[in-house]
């Protein structure tokens, strides 16, 4: 059986998802029937493009395609003719679409295959949930959605409980959680200690992760030290003076020790799918504090593995919860808990697994 994985924005939490990915269906013995290709475009600067091919499973082929994320005429149809061309070289059995992209060029390139195919699309957070576009964007994203899955059929893959929920108002869908290392990611598990409580947020800087907001949140709480582990465009933003920003690194091993050097994990997104670098965290026992959107509240238990706020006025109670080392100790264990329990990526993937030998 021939997979086929493609994905426009493989970066940040993407990009652990899919070098994850890679190693699972790398196992020869557990994947002896399956060949899989990840076609991907590689133009975001939080990774390091000659890292990929070293970092990602060498039983797994890697296809470089340039994709863009916004709508350009020109790109898109250049990107539909490469991926068409590199899907009838392979001829799959199954092709998995990552995020709107990738659902709307590769559902497009499916149709020019020579043969039915197996067709599933993941969203990684719809786009017409955005927040940084009009009403009229919105809607059309969602007619878009809609039509597109009229068109062209096949199964959304919903990486949430509450992504599932919105795919099946759209189309036929299932559910696999998003899932993690979390074996790897504990190695970097490892006693701290910080002179004051360290809050930190993972990822690129940009509106969707709400630079804004935390900016606000560490000038009010002025005797907390924040971390943004990560950079983009939007760190101009950034100008509290208890918030480090680590800038971009490009080693994993580096990245988690950053991780599990804080105290509390925020995560204060706009917008979300299942964000990774909340379940690393958890796996890393730490309480999350997050604002109660599709994504967070699907990992996060309100008063067991951390706070969903809609109004940074209720973080105080929060802060101050937590600022107990037994009650953030408490809370990190049920994170870990949970974690193995919805998100390891060996009994996710597994279920993905068994959907395409449906």
């Amino acid at each position: 059986m021939k997979v086929v994985h493609i994905i426009e924005a493989l970066g940040g939490g993407v990009y652990s998802y899919f070098r994850d990915l890679s190693t699972y269906f790398d196992d020869t013995e557990r994947n002896k029937n399956t060949e899989t290709t990840i076609i991907y475009s590689g133009n975001r600067k939080e990774i390091d493009p000659a890292k990929i091919k070293s970092e990602f499973s060498d039983g797994v082929n890697l296809i470089e395609i340039n994709m863009v994320r916004e709508f350009s005429p020109v790109q898109d149809l250049k990107s539909t003719i490469n991926l068409t061309r590199a899907l009838r070289k392979i001829n799959p059995d199954v092709v998995h679409l990552h995020s709107s992209k990738a659902g709307i060029l590769g559902r497009i390139a499916c149709s020019f295959l020579f043969k039915k195919t197996k067709l599933f699309y993941t969203p990684h957070g719809y786009s017409f949930l955005r927040t940084d576009i009009s009403n009229t964007t919105s809607n059309f994203y969602w007619r878009i959605e809609k039509t597109f899955q009229r068109i062209f059929s096949g199964t959304t893959i919903a990486c949430g409980d509450t992504e599932l929920e919105i795919a099946r108002e759209i189309g036929h869908a299932k559910l696999v959680r998003n899932g993690i290392d979390i074996e790897n990611v504990r190695e970097h598990l490892a006693p701290h200690q910080n002179e004051k409580l360290t809050i930190g947020l993972m990822g690129r800087i940009t509106f969707q992760k709400n630079p804004q907001t935390f900016n606000q949140i560490a000038l009010k709480f002025p005797d907390f030290n924040f971390v943004w582990i990560g950079d983009g465009e939007l760190r101009p933003l950034i100008t509290a003076p208890n918030i480090r920003i680590t800038g971009w690194i490009l080693d994993r091993k580096t990245v988690l020790q950053e991780l599990n050097n804080i105290d509390i994990y925020m995560q204060i997104s706009l917008w979300e799918g299942l964000p990774i670098a909340v379940l690393e965290a958890m796996a890393l026992q730490k309480p999350v504090i997050a604002t109660n959107i599709i994504g967070n509240k699907d990992a996060v238990l309100h008063n067991k593995t951390g706070f969903l706020f809609t109004d940074i006025s209720e973080l105080e109670n929060f802060f101050t919860l937590l600022k107990d080392p037994e009650t953030r100790e408490e809370f990190g264990k049920n994170a870990f808990v949970r974690c193995q329990d919805l998100f390891d990526k060996n009994k996710n993937f597994k279920q993905l697994l068994e959907l395409y030998q449906e």
